[in-house]
C-alpha cells in the first residue's frame, strides 16, 4: 500500500512534464467547480437549519418545470400595447356585461384597465374639455338612445284612427257628396262640411292636448333620470351630471347611490349592491377585487367604494336592456284606470242608445212615418229618389254616430306641472345697502364688499379670508345633501368660513326657489341655541314686502314706515330700469318652538280623517317621548300598552294578533324595515289606504309596497326618491299636508267634471232617443252635438279642473279604496239638472212651435241655445257638490270666468253668424231672453235638491294611514 501510494504521485508528476499546459487548465476548472458545489451546499444547509429551528413547514418544490408555450400564427400581427386610442370599447363593455374575469385578467386587472384608460386611480383623468371630448368621441356618452318623439302630425294621425271619427268622416264624405249633387256646391256643402269642420276641430284639440302632455312627461322623465354623481377629476371631488360621466372617471359610490355606468371596483369597504333592477336576483352582491364588475342602473345598498367607468350610454348593461325595451311613460294610475273604466261603460251606454235611434229612425222613415217641414212623407216607396234616400240615411247614421261622440268624455284631465331650477352666471353690478349705493371696479370687490357688509348688519363672525375665498375662488362642498344644503347657502349666500359651519350650525329648513312665490330661504340654528336665524333671498319686490324693518349701515336695525317704503320701491324700479335682476335679501331672529310645526301637521291630518303611525329604529323611551312631543300619542287616550311596540313584538306577533292589534299600535320602536313592510301589508289587507314617509334605502321596500310612497328631496336616497311616488322637495313633514289638500283637490276637481260631464251626456241622450223614437227626427242635429260635445268637453273640463284646494277639503274623512267614484250626492246633483233639462226640452220639442209661434227652424234653434245655455248655468253649479253657496270663492278663479265668458262668446257667433253651418236661425231679444231665463232656473234647482238627504254619505268611511 505504501508502495502504490508513493509511485502514485511520481507517475503524476511524470505526466505533467509532459503535458503542462493541458494540466493546468483541467486542474482549475474542477477546483473552481468544487468550490462553487460546496459554498452551494453550506447556504442550502444554513437555510433548511434555519428553517427546522423555527419550526416552520418545509418548502416543497416541483422536480419540473412546465412552460406554456402559444403557437405563432405566421399571418397574427406582432403584440402591441393598448393604450386609450387603440382599445376596444365593446372589449371592455363585455367583458363587465359578461362579468369575464379571464377577460379582465388578460388586461392584467381593474388597475392595469385605468393605466390603459389614462386614469390615475388617486387623482382620476385630468377633466378638461379637450380631454373629456376627447373620451366622448372615443367611447360615446353616457346616454340612452330613446325612441324619436312623436311630432304633431302623429298624434293628428293616431286622433283620426278613432273608429267613432272615422265612421263620422264617412257620414261626412257622403253626406258632402249627395249635397253638393242634390243642392249644387253653393248650398250643398253646408251639412257634410258643417261636420267635417266640427270633426277637425274635434281632432285638433284633442291632438294639441296629448302633444302637450307627450311633451311634458318627456321633461319630466328627463329631469328625474338627470341626476348628480360624484366624481374624481384632477384630484378633486365634484358632483357632475350623470350624462356627463365618461369612460375613465372615478366613481365614489355609497350607500344609496345608483351605479352611473359600468365600471370596475378600485377600492372600498363592506361595499354591497342590490342587481335586482338587472338580474331580478334579489340577494344583495358584495363587491371587491376579487369581484370587481359593477352594473350601471343598480343600486349601492352597504359600504361605500370608488368604481372606474370602463362603458356608458349604449355601451353599458343598462343601455342594452334599453335599447331592446321601450319605457311606458304613460303608465296609468289607479285613479286612471278608474276613469277609463268609466268612460267604458258611458260609451257602451251610448252604443246602445245610439244603436236604438239608428234602428228606430230607419223603421219609421222606410215604413213612411217621417214627415219634412212641410208634413210631406219623405220615403213613398219607389216614387222617391235614390239620392234622396241615401241623403235620408246619411242623416240618419250621422245623428246616431254623433250620440256616440257625445256620450264618450274625451278628457278626464289630470293636471302635471313641472319645473326646472337653473343655475344663471350673473356677476354683482350695483348694490344698495339703506339708502346708499356700494360701488366698486370688480364684480369680485364688489361682492366681497357686499357680504362684509352684510355681516357688519346682521352680526355674523367671519375672517377675512372668506372674503378672498368667496370672490376669487369657489370652495369645494361635498358631503350628504343636508351638509350640502346648509354650506351652499352659508358659503355662497352669507360667506360664512365652512368649518365654522360644519362645527357650530345646524339647518332646519330649506325651501327651494319658488316661481310662484319668487324667494328662497334657509332656517339654521346655532347648536344648544333656542334662536333661529332666518335667512330670505328673492325678487326684491318680494323681500320687500316681507320686511317691517331694515339695517342701515351700521348693522342697527330700523323700523321701515312707508315713506322709506316707497323710497326702496323706488330704488328697485330704478335698478330694473336698467335691465338689472335684483335682488334682495332678508334675516331675522326667532326663537324656535321645538315640534309645534310637526304637531301641527299631525293635527291637521287627524282633523282629516288620517291617522299618523311613527315608526323608528330608536329605543322605546325616545320613542314615546317624541310621538308625545309631536302630539302622534295622547297623553289621556294612548297610556296602554298596545299604543307603543317594538319591532321584534310586532314580528313574532301570530297573522291573527297582527291584524287584531294594527290598528291600536301608534308607535313601532326598534323596527327594521321589514317590520315597516310588514305594517304596511297588514294595514293594506285590512282595507286602509297607505302612504308612507321614508329618506333611506332600506325605506325602498315600504314605498314601494304603499298605495302613496313619499321621499324626501334633500335627505333621500336615489334608491327611496325613484321608489316613491312624490318627493317632498323641502323634507318638512308639514308639507304632507299639503300633499293631501292638493291630492284631495284633484280628486275632488275630477268628480265635478263627472258631475257636469254625465249631466250634458245624459241629457243629449234623453232628448234626441225621446225625439227619434216618437218623431223619427233629431232637434240637435250632429254639427250642433259636436259643437256642444267640444266646448263642453274641453272648455268646461279646463275650467272645473283648474279649482283651488279649499279649506273644507280637509274637514271630509277619506275616500275608501271600494267607494264608488260617483258617488250618492253626484247622482243626485246631476239626476236632478239632466230631467230639468229633458223636460224643458221635450216641452220645445213637441210645443214650442205653438207656444212661440216659430217656425220649425226657429225651434230647432230655441231648443239648442237652452241647452247649451243649460250648461254654462250648471257649470256653477258643478263647483260646489254639496255646499249650496256656489258663488263662494268664485272671484278667485279668473280661469274660470274667462272660460264661462269665452262660451257665452262663442255660442253667439255659433247661432247669429254661423247659421248655416250650424244649421240655426237669428234669434231676437225677446227670443234669447227666454233661452237665458229657461237655463237660469238651473241655479235654483240645483239650490233646493241640495236640502234632499242622501242616506249613506259616507258608507265608505275608510281611515287612510300614515307612517
Amino acid at each position: 500500500m505504501s508502495a502504490l501510494r508513493l509511485r502514485k504521485p511520481a507517475v503524476e508528476i511524470t505526466i505533467c512534464e509532459h503535458e503542462d499546459r493541458m494540466f493546468s487548465k483541467t486542474h482549475k476548472r474542477r477546483w473552481r467547480l468544487a468550490f462553487t458545489v460546496i459554498s452551494i451546499t453550506r447556504v442550502l444547509f444554513s437555510l433548511t437549519k434555519k428553517v427546522i429551528d423555527k419550526e416552520g413547514p418545509l418548502l416543497r418544490s416541483f422536480s419540473f418545470v412546465a412552460i406554456d408555450m402559444q403557437p405563432i400564427h405566421e399571418d397574427s400581427p406582432p403584440d402591441e400595447t393598448v393604450t386609450l386610442l387603440t382599445v376596444d370599447p365593446k372589449e371592455l363593455g363585455d367583458m363587465v356585461r359578461d362579468k369575464n374575469s379571464e377577460s379582465l385578467s388578460q388586461f392584467g386587472g381593474a388597475k392595469k384597465v385605468a393605466l390603459i384608460l389614462e386614469t390615475d386611480v388617486k387623482k382620476g383623468i385630468k377633466g378638461d374639455e379637450a380631454d373629456l371630448n376627447q373620451r366622448k368621441n372615443i367611447f360615446g356618452e353616457n346616454k340612452y338612445e330613446k325612441p324619436p318623439a312623436k311630432g304633431f302630425i302623429r298624434f293628428v294621425f293616431d286622433a283620426f284612427k278613432d273608429t267613432t271619427i272615422l265612421i263620422l268622416l264617412a257620414c261626412a264624405v257622403l253626406s258632402l257628396a249627395f249635397g253638393i249633387k242634390q243642392h249644387g256646391w253653393k248650398d250643398g256643402w253646408y251639412d257634410g262640411g258643417s261636420i267635417i269642420v266640427a270633426v277637425f276641430l274635434v281632432i285638433t284639440v284633442s291632438a294639441v292636448s296629448d302633444f302637450k302632455q307627450s311633451r311634458q312627461f318627456q321633461k319630466l322623465s328627463t329631469e328625474s333620470s338627470d341626476i348628480r354623481v360624484e366624481v374624481v377629476r384632477d384630484g378633486r371631488r365634484q358632483p357632475v351630471s350623470i350624462f356627463d360621466v365618461v369612460v375613465g372617471d372615478i366613481v365614489c359610490l355609497k350607500i344609496g347611490d345608483q351605479i352611473p355606468a359600468d365600471g370596475l371596483f378600485l377600492e372600498g369597504h363592506s361595499l354591497k349592491v342590490d342587481e335586482s333592477s338587472m338580474t331580478g336576483e334579489s340577494d344583495h352582491i358584495h363587491v371587491d377585487e376579487g369581484k370587481p364588475f359593477m352594473l350601471s342602473g343598480t343600486k349601492v345598498t352597504d359600504g361605500f367604494g370608488f368604481m372606474l367607468v370602463s362603458s356608458v350610454g349604449m355601451n353599458t348593461a343598462w343601455g342594452e336592456m334599453m335599447s331592446s325595451i321601450n319605457r311606458d311613460l304613460h303608465e296609468e294610475t289607479p285613479l286612471q284606470v278608474r276613469l277609463n273604466k268609466l268612460t267604458s261603460y258611458i260609451g257602451k251606454v251610448g252604443l246602445v242608445v245610439a244603436a236604438l235611434v239608428l234602428v228606430v229612425m230607419l223603421i219609421r222613415y222606410f215604413t213612411g212615418n217621417t214627415r219634412d217641414d212641410n208634413g210631406n212623407k219623405e220615403f213613398n216607396g219607389s216614387k222617391t229618389k235614390f239620392d234622396d234616400v241615401m241623403n235620408a240615411v246619411v242623416r240618419i247614421v250621422s245623428a246616431a254616430i254623433t250620440i256616440i261622440v257625445v256620450a264618450i268624455p274625451e278628457g278626464l284631465p289630470l293636471g302635471y306641472k313641472t319645473g326646472t331650477l337653473t343655475l344663471n352666471e350673473m356677476k354683482v353690478t350695483e348694490f344698495w345697502l339703506e339708502k346708499e349705493v356700494v360701488l366698486d371696479d370688480t364684480s369680485s370687490n364688489l361682492a366681497g364688499k357686499i357680504l362684509k357688509l352684510l355681516h357688519q348688519a346682521v352680526g355674523l363672525n367671519t375672517t377675512g379670508t372668506v372674503y378672498k375665498q368667496h370672490s376669487a375662488s369657489v370652495p369645494e362642498i361635498s358631503g350628504s345633501p343636508t351638509e350640502k344644503a346648509i354650506l351652499s347657502w352659508a358659503v355662497f349666500n352669507l360667506g360664512m368660513d365652512i368649518e365654522e359651519v360644519k362645527k357650530n350650525y345646524h339647518i332646519i329648513h330649506v325651501e327651494a326657489f319658488n316661481s310662484v312665490k319668487k324667494r328662497s330661504g334657509v332656517l339654521v340654528r346655532r347648536n344648544n341655541e333656542k334662536i333661529i336665524h332666518t335667512h330670505w333671498k328673492g325678487a326684491a319686490e318680494i323681500i320687500l314686502s316681507m320686511c317691517s324693518t331694515y339695517y342701515d349701515s351700521a348693522g342697527v336695525l330700523k323700523v321701515m314706515d312707508e315713506e322709506e317704503r316707497l323710497q326702496f320701491g323706488t330704488t328697485i324700479k330704478n335698478m330694473a330700469q336698467k335691465s338689472l335682476r335684483c335682488i334682495a335679501f332678508a334675516h331675522k331672529e326667532v326663537v324656535e318652538e321645538g315640534g309645534q310645526g310637526v304637531s301641527k301637521a299631525v293635527e291637521s291630518c287627524r282633523a282629516a280623517g288620517v291617522n299618523i303611525k311613527m315608526i323608528t329604529g330608536d329605543n322605546v323611551h325616545t320613542a314615546r317621548a317624541i310621538a308625545f312631543e309631536c302630539k302622534i300619542l295622547n297623553p289621556h287616550e294612548d297610556l296602554h300598552n298596545e299604543a307603543v311596540v317594538e319591532g321584534v313584538q310586532f314580528r313574532n306577533y301570530s297573522p291573527e294578533e297582527r291584524m287584531e292589534k294594527i290598528d291600536k299600535i301608534q308607535v313601532m320602536a326598534r323596527s327594521s324595515p321589514f317590520d315597516k313592510l310588514l305594517m304596511v301589508q297588514c294595514l293594506k289587507q285590512k282595507g286602509h289606504v297607505v302612504a308612507v314617509t321614508g329618506d333611506g334605502t332600506n325605506d325602498a321596500p315600504a314605498l314601494k309596497e304603499a298605495d302613496i310612497g313619499l321621499s324626501m328631496g334633500i335627505q333621500g336616497t336615489e334608491v327611496a326618491k325613484e321608489s316613491s311616488d312624490i318627493v317632498i322637495l323641502d323634507d318638512n313633514f308639514a308639507s304632507i299636508v299639503t300633499v293631501l289638500r292638493w291630492g284631495r283637490c284633484v280628486y275632488n276637481n275630477i268628480q265635478k267634471f263627472l258631475q257636469f260631464q254625465l249631466t250634458v251626456n245624459v241629457a243629449a241622450l234623453c232628448i234626441n232617443f225621446v225625439a227619434a223614437v216618437s218623431s223619427g227626427k233629431v232637434p240637435l242635429t250632429a254639427v250642433q252635438l259636436l259643437w256642444v260635445n267640444l266646448i263642453m268637453d274641453t272648455l268646461g273640463a279646463l275650467a272645473l279642473a283648474t279649482e283651488k284646494p279649499t279649506d273644507d277639503l280637509m274637514e271630509k274623512p277619506p275616500v275608501g279604496r271600494s267607494e264608488p267614484l260617483i258617488t250618492k250626492i253626484m247622482w243626485r246633483n246631476l239626476m236632478a239638472q239632466a230631467v230639468y233639462q229633458v223636460t224643458i226640452l221635450l216641452v220645445l220639442q213637441f210645443k214650442g212651435r205653438s207656444i212661440f209661434g216659430v217656425s220649425e227652424n226657429v225651434k230647432n234653434t230655441l231648443i239648442f241655445n237652452t241647452f247649451v245655455l243649460c250648461q254654462v248655468f250648471n257649470e256653477f253649479n258643478a263647483r260646489k257638490l254639496e255646499k249650496k253657496n256656489i258663488f263662494k270663492g268664485i272671484l278667485k278663479n279668473k280661469l274660470f270666468l274667462a272660460i264661462v265668458g269665452i262660451t257665452i262668446v262663442l255660442q253667439l257667433v255659433m247661432v247669429e253668424f254661423l247659421r248655416r253651418f250650424a244649421n240655426t236661425e237669428r234669434l231676437d231679444w225677446g227670443q234669447w231672453g227666454v233661452c237665458i231665463g229657461l237655463a237660469a232656473l238651473s241655479w235654483p234647482i240645483g239650490w233646493l235638491v241640495k236640502y234632499i238627504p242622501v242616506s249613506g254619505k259616507w258608507l265608505a268611511k275608510q281611515r287612510a294611514y300614515v307612517s
